[in-house]
């Protein structure tokens, strides 16, 4: 039996509900941060997840560079918690990315898009470095960095490797990369089954209902036939741009119409960014600064 004096338990006993409330809190926070993220566009949530990836070394090398891109690209989607990550990063990720005036900035913005924690790790003592188009050199960035497609899809839940088999199975049935299929499947849901976006888009590929009835996809959260459907919308635009798969990822995400007017990828910051990710995912050559 071990004895304690009272001003010993005391002790403990302050420990103890220190680490709880501590938990507490945590558990909190987390929640917190889940039911944000519940609220989040499909491809909002799968650039965040994999950018949690690239900064974690979760089926990836850490990459705070890859991270940055990847949650800059949740920040162009709208994301207020995409710019936050960004922030922490820049404040206190490795020395060679660390930019703490810069880190203020992107808070600051965060702040602005409602973000509830980003005030807190304002650093008032340093003030902020003006915005520049840190988010929009996703493709310089990381021009010579390489992404380990099959090391981040093992990484993944088995269900979502299940889906991942599939779309590997289907591929090349429909004439698809089976690198590019996968990376569109990534950058739309980071193949959740069961996405749904504030457009009604749907399923593993994100197939708004026109589409769906177009390509004659009855279930769209039937994981299968929805990959079907996607990949026979990839086919289609494949032939319609001359297998150019930067054309195709721009479609993907804008439409065919909006490529067409504008001869070429549309100028939107939001479908540069994602055709820069589709293309980087595959493994194929970035495209030059847009």
């Amino acid at each position: 039996m071990i004895f304690r004096s009272p001003e010993a338990g005391g002790r403990w006993q302050g420990l103890c509900l220190g680490l709880l409330l501590g938990f507490a809190a945590l558990f909190a926070a987390t929640a917190a941060r889940a039911a944000a993220l519940d609220e989040e566009a499909p491809r909002v949530v799968a650039a965040l997840e994999q950018g949690l990836a690239a900064e974690m070394g979760v089926g990836l090398r850490k990459n705070p560079r890859l991270a940055i891109a990847l949650y800059c690209d949740a920040g162009v989607m709208g994301s207020a918690e995409g710019f936050f990550r960004v922030g922490r990063i820049l404040a206190k990720g490795p020395v060679f990315v660390r930019n703490r005036t810069l880190a203020n900035a992107y808070f600051a913005l965060a702040a602005r898009l409602g973000h509830r924690d980003a005030v807190d790790h304002y650093d008032n003592a340093i003030g902020s470095a003006p915005l520049g188009d840190e988010c929009g050199n996703f493709d310089s960035s990381l021009a010579l960095e390489h992404f380990d497609l099959d090391g981040y899809l093992s990484a993944l839940s088995p269900a979502k490797r299940k889906i991942s088999a599939l779309i590997r199975r289907h591929a090349a049935r429909y004439g698809i990369d089976v690198r590019i299929a996968l990376a569109v499947a990534l950058a739309e849901s980071n193949l959740n089954a069961q996405a749904v976006s504030p457009k009604n888009a749907q399923g593993v590929m994100q197939l708004v209902p026109d589409t769906q009835e177009r390509f004659g996809v009855k279930d769209a959260f039937d994981a299968e036939a929805n990959i079907k459907g996607g990949l026979a919308y990839l086919r289609w635009l494949k032939a319609r741009f001359g297998g150019d798969w930067e054309l195709v990822a721009a479609a993907y995400n804008a439409g065919e119409g909006a490529v067409e007017r504008h001869g070429g990828v549309p100028p939107f910051r939001q479908t540069q960014h994602y055709v820069q990710r589709v293309l980087f995912f595959a493994g194929y050559e970035l495209p030059k600064k847009m």
